[in-house]
Formats: structure tokens, sequence, C-alpha cells
């Protein structure tokens, strides 16, 4: 996974390990006016080594720290596969 800053023109690149392949991230702000990169990164991660899945979510701001939780799925989700996220109405 590659975290581009336009402004600093600075890349970082996170591994998950081999044989691992990794969906599109969302964005999840920390409050409704949070700045840019204030909040997670959420993404799912299939491993072809052991055909599971888990659902990662990063610090947007330190996307190469440890995990702030990963959520282990009791199957593997599709390659392709895309959620939507939307806010609760209550």
């Amino acid at each position: 996974m590659l975290r581009h800053d336009f402004e600093k023109g600075t890349s970082v690149a996170r591994s998950f390990g081999p044989g691992a392949n990794v969906s599109e991230a969302v964005f999840v702000p920390r409050a409704a006016d949070a700045e840019e990169s204030d909040g997670w990164l959420m993404l799912l991660v299939h491993s072809s080594d052991t055909d599971t899945s888990a659902l990662h979510i990063l610090n947007a701001d330190d996307v190469t720290a440890e995990p702030q939780a990963v959520i282990h799925l009791p199957q593997r989700v599709p390659a392709g596969f895309h959620g939507n996220w939307v806010p609760d109405p209550a």
C-alpha cells in the first residue's frame, strides 16, 4: 500500500507480507471537522498463503505503525469486493 502526500511530494509504503493482496483503503475521519489525515484507513487484506482475509485499521497519519486493529474474518473476501461505508442516521 502507498500513501502519497502531494503537498510534500513524498510517499510512504507499507507491506502486509508475502502473498498479501490489499483492497483500496477507505478513509474514516476522526471527527466531522478533522484534518485530511486525522483518522483511520480501513482496508481488506487477503493472504494467498493461508487463503484468509482480515480488515486492517491503520492510523492515517502513520500507515507504517502497528495497526490500530486487525479483524480476522471467518471466510475469505473475494478480490475486487467493494464496500460502502455510510454514517448511522441515528
